[in-house]
């Protein structure tokens, strides 16, 4: 069977932009449970708080389903001879702490680590993003 470039590359360039709509929903998610967290923190309430832990729940799902999608895209550049390790952390958010310790250090604790998961969905957006510009040249 003959090596179709073009073909690996289509796989790659479609693994690649799945891999970005998990990331943007992520984003997404945690631009919006940074901003409820916010509001947690600086007067917010048990609904604020609930609100805050179901966006970083989603952010979670979609952070967790852009990992498999970045696995799975590591493998389809393999195939048109690109290698990158393309890995995402998704770690929990300290939710005990959060619903059942509610205070600015806790809810600040959580804030900090939502800007974490943020930082690292934007710089996986970015590789990504610059990636599948490389396919576009190959």
């Amino acid at each position: 069977m003959a090596y179709d470039l073009e073909k690996e590359k289509r796989e790659a360039v479609a693994a690649g932009q799945q891999a970005l709509n998990s990331l943007r929903a992520a984003q997404g998610d945690l631009n919006s449970a940074k901003n409820w967290g916010l509001w947690d923190m600086f007067g917010g309430s048990f609904f604020s708080t609930m609100i805050k832990r179901s966006k970083m729940d989603a952010a979670k799902r979609n952070m967790d389903q852009a990992k498999y999608d970045l696995q799975n895209f590591s493998r389809e550049l393999r195939d048109v001879s690109l290698s990158y390790n393309l890995e995402m952390e998704t770690g929990g958010f300290l939710s005990f702490a959060d619903w059942f310790f509610d205070s600015f250090l806790v809810d600040w604790m959580v804030q900090d680590q939502i800007n974490k998961a943020r930082d690292q969905v934007e710089q996986a957006i970015w590789q990504v993003e610059s990636i599948l510009r490389q396919l576009e040249s190959l």
